[in-house]
């Protein structure tokens, strides 16, 4: 298993965390989701099939794209 925390800078609200959350859930192999309005961080923990790549890929579609430090 996989596991990033990263900062999205579109943050704003928790109704921006939830759209970030149910976006990223959906896609296959990923388990868990969480994010924090304040700090404008999420972490996502994937297995195969998911990747790094289309989890950024379906987050820029959603215009919350991640900013890797």
């Amino acid at each position: 298993m996989e596991t990033k925390t990263f900062t999205v800078p579109n943050i704003g609200c928790d109704g921006c965390v939830r759209a970030v959350e149910n976006e990223v859930i959906e896609i296959d192999g990923v388990e868990a989701v969480s994010g924090e309005v304040d700090s404008k961080q999420v972490t996502v923990k994937w297995d195969a099939p998911a990747t790094w790549t289309q989890i950024k890929s379906s987050l820029a579609e959603i215009d919350y794209p991640p900013q890797e430090a």
